[in-house]
């Protein structure tokens, strides 16, 4: 299990095989075993199966084939509307309109997510995480019809996949663990462990494709842009207020 997972690939490309109801549910039913914050599962899935419906969801995912190609698509929310509801009808006040409530939520939606996502690729599945999901909220929850205090947090597409693509790079064990404290990175610490990530042939193709100096600039200019990152924590911000929770002032 533990060479499975060191092996782990995210699949974009999958058969034109649908996966089994019976399966689909073990899986979804193994991932809600995963740790909740209070036993409180402050999280719901919705599975979307039918074309019509991928593709209502695809623009919000910037029309990535995956969504439209994968058997399912799950999207994975941050909910306190059920346990709100629950508290209401048994003569209790609850106080989880606010941003350490949404915190709470996110993570354990997370937590079923990741362990949903490990479950299916012991399971024969391939899994594809969509970053997009926090960047067009609004649009998705339209899609999904998501009511008061229900925000989406990831979505999978799943399936059996198509392909076995190479594995992408991995920072060393050493730049990300820490022993007792945070021990701060010199910059010859950061050279030395972005050597290897920065010499791979199809980083240096990234750097030349996009007229850049650095494997860096790529990310901070083209793939994950200050304007970018700020108009979509704005959005995402609004949409989290709007559906009921509030920021601190």
């Amino acid at each position: 299990m533990i060479n499975q997972l060191k092996e782990r690939r995210t699949i974009r490309q999958y058969l034109d095989k649908e996966i089994d109801d019976s399966l689909l549910n073990e899986l979804l039913e193994t991932a809600f075993r995963a740790p909740t914050t209070g036993n409180m599962q402050v999280y719901s899935v919705v599975v979307t199966r039918q074309q019509e419906n991928k593709e209502r969801l695809a623009p919000a995912h910037f029309n990535q084939p995956t969504v439209t190609q994968a058997p399912v698509v799950l999207t994975f929310c941050a909910d306190f509307n059920r346990f709100v509801k629950w508290c209401e009808l048994n003569h209790a006040q609850p106080g989880y309109d606010n941003f350490q409530s949404f915190v709470t939520a996110a993570i354990d939606a997370l937590l079923v997510a990741q362990q949903f996502c490990t479950a299916a690729e012991l399971s024969g599945l391939g899994c594809c995480y969509l970053g997009t999901t926090t960047y067009n909220a609004p649009q998705i929850a339209e899609a999904l019809h998501l009511p008061r205090l229900v925000i989406p947090i990831t979505t999978l597409t799943v399936g059996y996949p198509a392909h076995t693509p190479a594995q992408v790079d991995r920072l060393p064990i050493e730049a990300i663990v820490h022993h007792e404290s945070y021990r701060d990175y010199s910059p010859e610490d950061i050279q030395r462990l972005y050597a290897y990530k920065e010499s791979l042939p199809e980083n240096q193709q990234f750097i030349a494709e996009n007229h850049k100096e650095t494997l860096a600039q790529v990310f901070t200019d083209i793939r994950y842009t200050r304007e970018n990152n700020e108009l979509f924590s704005k959005i995402y911000l609004d949409f989290i207020v709007k559906q009921g929770f509030k920021l601190p002032e």
